[in-house]
């Protein structure tokens, strides 16, 4: 007998049973492959003593007895925490938590995994606790593609946040679905009469950014304008010598610089141009110009994140998802000059 308020273990049920305490751990775990052979009326017998006394499995116990800590790593490769509700990141990390506690896991933040010159952080180095994690979710503008290798080729489940490329086999990822948001976009601008097309940004450096210039080409392909491709740095004077009616800016902040320029030059948005962002600001910006062009899903990418990591661990493969970006009005897109 067990002493008042003392709690049952499998040792108690074992003895009661009749069985061992690894027998009663396998029928808890429901094991019953050809290399566990469980006679049925043992099996039944330790599940009537745990029906008549009540107990309920430890779930710690229970979480060495799969192998799991129900603990999902997060890395990531900017410093994003804490995070201001005006961050970047915070609308992922809202949905990866809000996520992980409705499937009851714990996140873990690794943020000691630097690299040698502490310029940037990696997930491997001497001090890496990545698999203290049972996965991970990793978080970057840019990911290191050395680190998705080893990741894959030593078999650590993880689900990126944002699409990446293969890196020595497909990358299990959800993203945003920037190419045909961006196209759309180009789509309405010529609708509106804008045949002189400027895309400003990088366009290079991440697959976010790559994605979208290669939305605004196939816009501007499909569409049948002028497109053309600036570098971030180009200015306001080089878009009127270009005759641009209509530019996309792939950095929210620039977008904000550009309108802010072309005020102090007398000019009037949208009148004389028309301005589309491509996203949300990545760094600090003062915003008051409620601008035209989409949403990007962040909060779901990080729900949905963690729904695909746990499917990993559940069943292995290497899902891809891109969600779609909801396109926004604003007031910065106009009919071209002289329609």
């Amino acid at each position: 007998m067990t002493g008042p308020g003392r709690r049952l273990t499998q040792q108690d049920i074992a003895r009661m049973a009749g069985v061992s305490q690894t027998t009663v751990s396998l029928v808890l775990n429901k094991r019953g492959d050809a290399e566990v052979r469980i006679a049925p009326e043992t099996r039944e017998r330790v599940l009537r003593v745990i029906r008549e006394t009540g107990y309920v499995a430890d779930p710690a116990a229970r979480r060495l007895a799969d192998g799991r800590n129900r603990i999902l790593g997060v890395f990531t490769y900017e410093a994003v925490f804490p995070a201001e509700s005006g961050d970047f990141y915070h609308p992922f990390l809202v949905g990866i938590e809000e996520c992980a506690e409705e499937i009851g896991c714990d996140l873990l933040l690794f943020t000691s995994a630097r690299a040698a010159s502490g310029a940037r952080r990696q997930i491997f180095n001497e001090e890496s606790r990545v698999r203290l994690a049972d996965g991970c979710l990793l978080l970057g503008r840019t990911v290191d593609s050395d680190d998705l290798a080893r990741l894959l080729s030593e078999g650590i489940p993880f689900v990126s946040v944002g699409r990446r490329e293969d890196a020595g086999g497909p990358v299990p990822y959800v993203g945003a679905d920037y190419r045909p948001a961006v196209s759309a976009l180009v789509e309405r601008a010529v609708a509106l009469g804008h045949r002189r097309l400027a895309y400003v940004g990088a366009g290079t450096g991440g697959e976010s950014r790559t994605d979208r210039l290669r939305g605004f080409r196939e816009g501007v392909a499909a569409f049948g304008a002028d497109g053309r491709h600036l570098p971030p740095e180009a200015s306001l004077d080089d878009l009127v010598m270009a005759g641009v009616t209509a530019v996309f800016v792939e950095e929210y902040a620039d977008c904000v610089a550009l309108a802010r320029a072309a005020g102090e030059c007398g000019m009037e948005i949208p009148r004389d141009l028309s301005i589309l962002t491509l996203g949300a600001f990545t760094r600090p910006v003062q915003v008051d110009t409620d601008f035209t062009g989409f949403r990007i899903p962040r909060r779901e990418m990080g729900r949905r994140a963690v729904q695909l990591l746990a499917g990993v661990l559940e069943s292995g493969g290497t899902p891809q998802e891109l969600l779609p970006c909801e396109l926004i009005a604003g007031g910065t897109l106009a009919p071209a000059p002289g329609m």
